[in-house]
């Protein structure tokens, strides 16, 4: 009997384990930690991806609408599969702004905030 309590405390670690050193909430370091990205005519957007793979947690929420590569954006706006500023209005200020309005720490909600010439 004591030594099935055993087994089943050392797996019950084994599993606290794992899922103590798995990655967080679909946050899998994979990507680059900082990227800049093409902001047009206002200039480059310095974007940290991996404190944004951090806070939302789920990669579509912004993959949704462009591949996970990189010049996935650019490629996507050529190719006439999304608009210019879409990713940025339907989801990048759009969570900015929930957020702001909760009360809670959020990103810049002004386009020059993130925009630097």
């Amino acid at each position: 009997m004591e030594e099935k309590k055993s087994t089943r405390f050392i797996t019950a670690i084994i599993i606290a384990a794992l899922f103590l050193f798995a990655p967080v909430s679909g946050f899998s370091g994979q990507g680059r930690e900082k990227i800049n990205l093409d902001g047009g005519k206002i200039g480059t957007v310095a974007f940290n991806h991996h404190l944004h793979q951090t806070l939302v947690g789920d990669c579509m929420v912004c993959h949704k609408s462009f591949p996970q590569k990189e010049g996935a954006l650019n490629a996507a706006k050529a190719a006439g599969e999304l608009k210019k500023k879409q990713v940025m209005n339907k989801t990048c200020l759009k969570c900015h702004k929930a957020k702001k309005k909760a009360g809670e720490k959020h990103g810049p909600t002004s386009c020059k905030a993130c925009h630097k010439k």
